[in-house]
């Protein structure tokens, strides 16, 4: 990269996300990095929203409000507003964790033939408590193929591989950085780094949540896209069992999330005859599924929510850029 500290530009695409809008930016204003391009583009909120982006507009490079056409649409407008060597993209529900920027700006400079760098994230409630850690390791065409999905905002692209391979593709409203990342991973190797870099929010208005059903169709369109494309074609062809078996995994997980378990019964049953060892990785979901389609989803969510306070002890994530808001929220 040009310098010791090259320009890190991070977009945050919010619309009616005032609950959280704030720690979420801050989380970025609060970075121990040096050199750093803000930039928020807001859907038009009318929820108090522009108040929290108005007390902090000082500090941002850019911002605007304005209806748009989703949030592929949003965050395709502030990333055409950077400038930077590296970019990413933070939700307005989710928290960059101390030092992530500096960290990112590190792995890309050790590994500079990635086109994007990535590490491990944290998935908390609305109340930043910590329900899950998210491992990954460094991903292949395949396994994106496959759906062996990141959590987004631990990923930092290279302003060179987001420009050769095309901005996100704004007919994707649910796995748009998933197909950004499958077009990256056709030209760029990927490159996975551990540590804790950013935090996930699931809350009910969370998309992976009230969108889960919908998953499953922008799935089945990329898997037929690249089945003809000159990229993954041959890949497709050469794996295709193990590639429909993750395809079907990941429409069981989602349909969970749906409350449609016999579904995600029957999608899972499926991937087992295609490729087990894919089900085999996931084994907890195939239970759950069982467990809810049988009518005992109560008793799966008791082990898991047992096994949590067990091994979290209810533990929030403190955070130095923690809102008045989120404050209020834990205490209520």
């Amino acid at each position: 990269m040009s310098t010791a500290h090259p320009l890190v530009s991070i977009v945050t695409p919010s619309f009616n996300q005032a609950a959280y809008l704030e720690t979420a930016m801050l989380s970025v204003l609060g970075q121990d990095y040096p050199n750093l391009e803000y930039i928020l583009i807001d859907g038009g909120s009318t929820d108090g929203s522009l108040d929290i982006i108005r007390r902090h507009a000082d500090r941002l490079a850019f911002w605007t409000t304005e209806s748009d056409r989703g949030q592929a649409e949003a965050i395709n407008k502030g990333l055409r507003k950077t400038t930077g060597e590296l970019v990413a993209w933070l939700n307005s529900d989710d928290v960059l964790m101390p030092g992530a920027v500096a960290e990112a700006v590190a792995a890309a400079q050790a590994y500079p033939q990635a086109g994007m760098v990535y590490a491990d994230g944290l998935m908390v409630d609305s109340e930043l408590r910590l329900l899950d850690p998210h491992r990954y390791r460094t991903l292949s065409s395949l396994d994106l193929l496959s759906f062996e999905v990141l959590l987004q905002p631990t990923v930092f692209m290279r302003r060179s591989a987001l420009e050769q391979v095309g901005w996100l593709n704004e007919d994707y409203h649910l796995i748009l950085d998933h197909e950004l990342w499958v077009r990256i991973s056709a030209r760029y190797p990927l490159q996975h780094v551990p540590g804790f870099w950013a935090l996930e929010r699931t809350h009910a208005e969370a998309k992976t949540i009230h969108q889960a059903a919908s998953f499953v169709e922008e799935a089945q369109r990329l898997i037929d896209w690249a089945a003809v494309s000159e990229e993954f074609a041959e890949l497709v062809r050469g794996r295709r069992r193990r590639i429909l078996s993750g395809f079907h995994v990941f429409s069981a997980r989602r349909l969970i999330d749906a409350g449609r378990p016999g579904e995600a019964v029957g999608h899972l049953a499926r991937a087992l005859v295609l490729h087990p060892g894919t089900v085999a990785r996931y084994w907890y979901k195939a239970v759950q599924a069982v467990f809810s389609a049988l009518g005992m989803e109560g008793l799966f969510l008791w082990y898991r929510n047992a096994r949590r306070r067990i091994r979290y002890r209810g533990r929030r994530i403190d955070l130095p850029y923690a809102t008045p808001v989120d404050a209020e929220r834990r205490v209520g």
